[in-house]
């Protein structure tokens, strides 16, 4: 890969957004929903940095989707954070938003290198 993770518009999105969970969160007291959101949030732009500085691009094709699953992963729990009360809905909303739109984008950028390794 010629450019770097950093330079990726859904590396830097999904980073925004796991800070955006951390922030969200910081207040909750139950510290094993809190946990395990903010891991799923942090998988994402880990697993883009990861991938990216893997050998081949079969192994960055494989911690994109990684990541990809880690955005659903993300989203399911945001749900169960609002119906909870530990997120008002529209913050909630907010993320999970993001959340798909990052997961669109690292779909897109498996789509591309797959048809860049053919």
């Amino acid at each position: 890969m010629s450019k770097s993770f950093e330079d990726l518009d859904v590396w830097q999105r999904s980073r925004v957004l796991a800070v955006g969970v951390y922030r969200a969160l910081q207040a909750c007291k139950d510290y094993g929903f809190r946990d395990q959101i903010t891991r799923a949030a942090v998988s994402i732009p880990s697993n883009i940095a990861e991938g990216a500085e893997r050998i081949t691009r079969k192994e960055f094709v494989q911690f994109i989707g990684y990541a990809k699953g880690s955005a659903g992963e993300l989203r399911t729990q945001l749900m169960i954070a609002a119906d909870l009360g530990y997120l008002t809905e529209n913050i909630a909303a907010e993320l999970a938003c993001e959340s798909t739109q990052i997961s669109k984008m690292l779909f897109g950028l498996i789509q591309s290198l797959k048809k860049t390794s053919t």
